[in-house]
């Protein structure tokens, strides 16, 4: 029998398609092709005027939330420097610079120094620091602005589908902590689901 995500068309453009396929065999690899779709139908919902993004890699995610959301401004957090001048080239080559603003630096410190609200916000960044974004990330979220948290299930250890590794033992706390945290607030509203490695839904009511 076919899997559902066999039936799932991933519609963007095919030049940034063939760079998330490069992509994916690096350290750090690009988000999956289901929980990209998903963030870019929620994007569509929202119609979000700012964008921030936390955890910008080469900037793939950015490029694709910006050719959706064409009237959107979105910033984007890295630490790692070959990544962000990637990114920032990136930009370049699909015609959405203008719209982006790469930041270089520690999200934890770069969080702190933002101003302004966030209609939706991609928290894609270290697992292990969700928790540590949390307050910054509440505090720029717009009312009824998404937050939205990639790979919070990750591989089954989250949720104890499978054993966790012992030298993975911490950061899986981490984002359970980090669960327990938004599904507890009552300032937000969060769903939980199952696509990729797990996406934590949240709006701010």
């Amino acid at each position: 029998m076919e899997k559902l995500k066999d039936w799932m068309q991933l519609h963007i453009d095919a030049r940034l398609a063939s760079l998330r396929e490069q992509a994916k065999g690096v350290r750090d690899p690009s988000t999956e092709d289901e929980t990209l779709q998903f963030l870019l139908c929620v994007a569509r919902m929202r119609q979000p005027e700012r964008i921030l993004e936390i955890g910008t890699a080469e900037g793939l995610t950015s490029v694709a939330l910006l050719c959706e959301c064409k009237g959107a401004r979105l910033t984007t957090i890295e630490a790692d420097e070959a990544r962000y001048l990637r990114a920032k080239q990136n930009f370049k080559d699909f015609c959405v610079a203008d719209r982006a603003n790469p930041i270089l630096g520690d999200a934890g410190e770069v969080l702190r120094s933002l101003e302004g609200r966030f209609d939706l916000i991609f928290l894609d960044g270290p697992k292990v620091q969700y928790i540590r974004y949390l307050p910054d990330c509440k505090r720029l979220l717009s009312k009824n602005g998404v937050l939205f948290a990639d790979d919070v299930l990750l591989y089954g250890w989250v949720d104890g589908r499978e054993e966790v590794p012992h030298k993975r033992r911490m950061l899986i706390e981490h984002i359970r902590e980090y669960l327990r945290a938004v599904t507890q607030d009552e300032d937000l509203m969060t769903s939980i689901l199952e696509i990729g490695e797990g996406v934590a839904l949240s709006v701010k009511r």
